[in-house]
């Protein structure tokens, strides 16, 4: 027994006449009515009785419809429900993402996608840049929103969706806080208030980087796992940090951010994923970030 059959008998029983029933159904009314007799000769028992120019359903051919009809109703939301994940109209996303680096697109971004895809929930995950691309390697998301690193990135697709300038974050009554642009070799003996290295490699290297440009080392005062922790210890006046120039989304007036000069090169930030690709959900995300980027 097939949907098929199920469809023909419900048309038949549903009409009561087998030429209308045909019609409906666009098939020829011999084949029709060849179809109900297998369906009955499967089943062992009649559906219908049979008159010159009509047909009606038996009591067995009366329940069997109504059930028919609901079995091709599940059948139909199945497919539904299925090909709604597989387009990605419906589902969930996981997304992976650093708030400090993401502020000045992502909100944007999510909005333009819940407007555009109401049926896909999106789960964003804080983390790391190693939880990140582990969390892509093992499948646990599918997209995450990292800093460019070759190295790290391997095995992985990037596409670069911002530029974020480097600056220095300082309290507002520091005595910094009042320039207009810094050099690094004025800050170099600043305490400086940093990202965990364990956590936050690449941003450590980053920071590295930078000092051996001018044959100096970072003081590292303080070391944070998170971005509100660093906010608040620069607020606190425990030192100064070399941030991106979105952070002032996050941190707001809390803190001053000063232009260095001659500005270093900018962080490149972007999408990753894997190489097999990504779902029709995870593409639209993506678009939506390249809108807001």
């Amino acid at each position: 027994m097939e949907l098929r059959h199920l469809r023909y008998f419900i048309a038949v029983g549903e009409e009561e006449n087998v030429s209308r029933a045909a019609l409906k159904l666009h098939v020829s009314q011999p084949g029709l009515s060849r179809q109900i007799r297998d369906l009955e000769d499967e089943l062992g028992f009649l559906l219908l009785t049979r008159g010159a120019k009509s047909v009606r359903l038996t009591e067995a051919g009366r329940v069997f419809l109504a059930e028919a009809r609901a079995v091709v109703q599940r059948a139909e939301d199945a497919v539904k429900a299925a090909r709604a994940i597989a387009t990605g109209a419906r589902g969930e996303l996981h997304v992976g993402y650093a708030p400090s680096l993401t502020a000045r697109f992502l909100p944007r971004a999510l909005r333009t996608f819940q407007a555009r895809s109401p049926g896909v929930r999106v789960k964003l995950h804080d983390l790391s840049t190693e939880e990140m691309l582990a969390g892509l390697r093992d499948a646990a998301l599918q997209m995450a929103f990292v800093v460019r690193h070759p190295a790290m990135l391997r095995g992985l697709r990037f596409e670069e969706l911002a530029r974020d300038s480097f600056c220095l974050a300082v309290a507002p009554k520091h005595p910094l806080a009042g320039r207009r642009s810094l050099k690094l070799a004025e800050i170099a003996h600043e305490p400086l208030i940093a990202y965990s290295r364990k956590d936050y490699p690449d941003a450590y290297e980053h920071l590295a980087a930078m000092f051996a440009g001018i044959k100096s080392k970072p003081r590292i005062a303080e070391e944070h796992d998170s971005v509100s922790s660093l906010i608040a210890a620069v607020e606190a006046g425990n030192g100064v940090a070399i941030a991106v120039q979105s952070l002032a989304c996050t941190a707001g007036p809390r803190l001053k951010l000063i232009p260095l000069s001659p500005a270093p090169p900018p962080l490149v930030v972007g999408a990753a994923w894997l190489k097999n690709g990504l779902t029709p959900a995870a593409e639209g995300f993506l678009q939506c970030a390249r809108e807001a980027g």
